[in-house]
Order: structure tokens, then C-alpha cells, then sequence
């Protein structure tokens, strides 16, 4: 009886927990609130362009280096590193939390200059990142639980779209300050000064160190001496993002003017930098973030504080791309090749600025096209209204952001005069 009483249980059971599995699965769900996000602008324009089936249709959506045949394009430096690792079978053992010694030597001495005081003093502490976006964030997660000012991050408006999730995601708060001028498509100087001067005592204020994107408007040299004056004097916390070095003017020292300026100046600043750009290593996901000190001992501490924040997010940073860099700056044959190819980039896109404008007075266009030659880097902000960039988009299948904002690197021998029709038809 025993035993047919204990089937009986069993089989009654056996009918009724799938009903009340089925009913609970299909009544409730974790994620029933989630809500569908909106697309990623720059993502979205790809995703249009690809449908396109014009074969005239440009892509300038996108900001990654493409040949003068549109081409994705790997530098000969970085395939010959690769050789070079490749041949001494290197183990794939977990780096330290805080990245490959060789890579962050090499590129906070590429940012601040082998012969910085800082370096010698040891009173800066570089970590590996995730690429540019890796170190923002960490930089973010760091300020929001050590800095002892304000919470809030004062960005140029416009700034990369980036900069507001990462920092707003980090527990900061975001605060603009004037820096374009659409009246110009250049730098408001008058206003980000009158703006900076009133940013509350040990803010932090986000600099763009060359290249500004998306804009490509940089300060001058002498513009940028007062801004540090103006900082200082207003007792800010710079923090500077170079994601362009080498590859806005084409000359490493000169993008790198400003940082090492301001710390010159006595700014103990924050550094990002990514190698995703100047060495095309996009995917490889190479960056580094930098904290100048008050002195060694300070620069130990916010070591120890940087891997403690870094350790449970991702545990330590990826290797290939830190062993390509690093290989390239400390091999002497494989930097000058870099420097060489990277200044080569940089040409590229100043030269498809030039033939844009000559292609649009070629046209006719009375429009000052000059902002186009003014503006350096990868980006340029053409100044064309929304309704503009509809037209291009529909009419001509030429792909950019809302606010006219393109990629140079889109722009190659082969299409710059459709690209100039296009505009022009659009404007005249």
C-alpha cells in the first residue's frame, strides 16, 4: 500500500506542475519592462548605406581610416610587429591587471614626451585600457569615487556622443561649455572662455587634446595658453582626450602640444588615449589612462586604486594589441615606418579637404567653403542644415549624420568630385 500511495503522489504531481510551469512562463516574463532603445545614429547610417543599392553611394557616417580606393587599411608597421611577435612564440599568460609594462611605459612617454619631468619624477601612473572608450570610463569610475569636487564633467558643445553615457553611466553629472560656432563652423573662443570662467572651483572640464571631434575645430596655440590660464586660475581638473595623436596634423609632438603644455603650466591632469585610430588598430581595442601626481608616492596610490577598479569589470586588458604597439614604439625601424605612414594618413585626409573645396568652386558654389580646409583631423562639421542632409541622403545616396558631420576618411580621389556635385546641389 505503501508503495501504490507513493505512486499515486507521484503521478498526481506528474499533471499538475507542467500546468502551473506553463501558466507562471506565460504570464510573467524578467524583462516584460524593458523597453526597445533607440538605434545608435552613426550605426543607423551604416545600416542604410548598406541596403543602398546606388552604386554611387558614399558612406561618411563612420569614423575608421579608409585608402584612397575606400579600402580598409592596415599599416605596414603593424603587420611587420605582428611578424616579429609571431616569431618569438610569446605565451598567452594573463597580463597584470594594469597592462603590458612595455606598452604603458611607451605610451605615457608618447604623450608626454620621453623627457617629461613627470616620467623622470615617477609622479604619474599609466594603466592599459580598453581603447579610448575603456579609458574614459575608467577615468569616469575613478573621478566618481575619489574626486573630492563637484561631480560634473564639463564637455565642449558639441562633444563625441560618447562622452555623455560614459561619464552619465560612471555617476557623473554633464555640463556643457561653449566651443563651436556655427555662424563661423569654427572655434568660439570668446565664448568658452567667458563659459570656463564660470565653471564652479574643482570641476572637471574635458578637453579634446587635437582633432575635436566632430567638429575639427581646434584652438590655435596662443588660444590654447589662455584656456590653461583661465583653468587655473579657476582651480579646474583637466582631463584630456587624445584619440587623434599623429593623425590630425600628421606630427605626434605637435598633436600633443596641449597636454604637454598644460602640465607644464603645473595642471595635474588626466589623460585618455587610444591607438584605434593612429595605428589602426580598431579592433585590437589598445588605449591608456593616464593620472599626473602630486608626487611618486600619490602616483602609487592611485595605481593601487586604479586596479582595484579595474579588476572586477574586466580583470585585466587584452594582450595582442598592447604587444603590436608597443613593438612599433620600441623598435626603432618599425616607429619610423609608423611615423611615416601615419603622417601619410593624416595628408590623405588634409588633401581630400583641399579638393572638396576646389571641387565645389569648380561648381560655382558661392558658399566659404574655408572651414573645410580649417578643420583637422578625421572629422569635418560641413555646416549643412538637416534638410540638406536628407537631400544628399535620398537623392545622391551620400550617408552622414544628421548634423553634417563626415568623415574624411570616406573621401577618396575617386569620388570627391560626386561628393562636391552633391553638396553643391544641394546648397546652391
Amino acid at each position: 500500500m505503501a508503495l501504490l500511495k507513493s505512486n499515486k503522489v507521484i503521478f498526481c504531481l506528474g499533471n499538475i506542475s507542467p500546468s502551473l510551469g506553463a501558466l507562471s512562463t506565460r504570464n510573467s516574463s524578467w524583462w516584460g519592462g524593458v523597453q526597445m532603445g533607440p538605434p545608435d545614429p552613426i550605426l543607423g547610417v551604416t545600416e542604410a548605406f548598406k541596403k543602398d543599392t546606388n552604386p554611387k553611394k558614399m558612406n561618411l557616417g563612420v569614423g575608421a581610416y579608409r585608402d584612397d580606393q575606400g579600402k580598409p587599411f592596415v599599416l605596414s608597421c603593424v603587420r611587420k610587429a605582428e611578424a616579429l611577435i609571431a616569431s618569438k612564440q610569446l605565451d598567452k599568460e594573463y597580463l597584470p591587471i594594469g597592462g603590458l609594462g612595455d606598452f604603458t611605459k611607451a605610451c605615457a612617454q608618447l604623450a608626454l614626451g620621453a623627457d617629461n619631468e613627470v616620467l623622470k619624477s615617477g609622479r604619474s601612473i599609466t594603466v592599459q585600457t580598453i581603447s579610448g572608450t575603456g579609458s574614459l570610463r575608467i577615468g569616469g569610475n575613478f573621478l566618481s569615487r575619489f574626486h573630492g569636487g563637484p561631480k560634473d564633467v564639463y564637455l565642449p558643445k558639441p562633444s563625441w556622443g560618447n562622452h555623455t553615457p560614459i561619464f552619465r553611466d560612471a555617476g557623473l553629472q554633464l555640463k556643457a561649455y561653449r566651443y563651436y560656432d556655427p555662424s563661423t563652423c569654427g572655434f568660439d573662443f570668446s565664448g568658452a572662455l567667458e563659459d570656463i570662467s564660470k565653471i564652479p572651483e574643482h570641476s572637471v572640464i574635458l578637453l579634446h587634446a587635437c582633432a575635436h571631434n566632430p567638429t575639427g575645430v581646434d584652438p590655435k596655440i596662443e588660444q590654447w595658453k589662455e584656456i590653461s590660464e583661465v583653468v587655473k586660475k579657476r582651480n579646474l581638473l583637466v582631463f584630456f582626450d587624445m584619440a587623434y595623436q599623429g593623425f590630425a596634423s600628421g606630427d605626434i609632438d605637435r598633436d600633443a602640444w596641449a597636454v604637454r603644455h598644460f602640465i607644464e603650466q603645473g595642471h595635474n591632469i588626466v589623460l585618455s588615449q587610444s591607438f584605434a585610430k593612429n595605428m589602426g588598430l580598431y579592433g585590437e581595442r589598445v588605449g591608456g589612462f593616464t593620472v599626473v601626481c602630486g608626487s611618486a608616492e600619490e602616483a602609487k596610490r592611485v595605481e593601487s586604486q586604479l586596479k582595484i577598479l579595474i579588476r572586477p569589470i574586466y580583470s585585466n586588458p587584452p594582450m595582442n594589441g598592447a604587444r603590436i604597439a608597443s613593438t612599433i614604439l620600441s623598435t626603432p625601424d618599425l616607429r619610423a615606418l609608423w611615423l611615416e605612414e601615419v603622417h601619410g594618413m593624416a595628408n590623405r585626409i588634409i588633401k581630400m579637404r583641399e579638393q572638396l573645396v576646389a571641387g565645389l568652386k569648380k561648381n560655382g558654389s558661392t558658399h566659404n567653403w574655408q572651414h573645410v580646409i580649417d578643420q583637422i583631423g578625421m572629422f569635418c562639421f560641413t555646416g549643412l542644415k538637416p534638410e540638406q542632409v536628407e537631400r544628399l541622403i535620398k537623392e545622391f545616396s551620400v550617408y552622414m549624420t544628421k548634423d553634417g558631420r563626415i568623415s574624411m576618411a570616406g573621401v577618396s580621389s575617386g569620388n570627391v568630385g560626386y561628393l562636391a556635385d552633391s553638396i553643391h546641389a544641394v546648397t546652391k
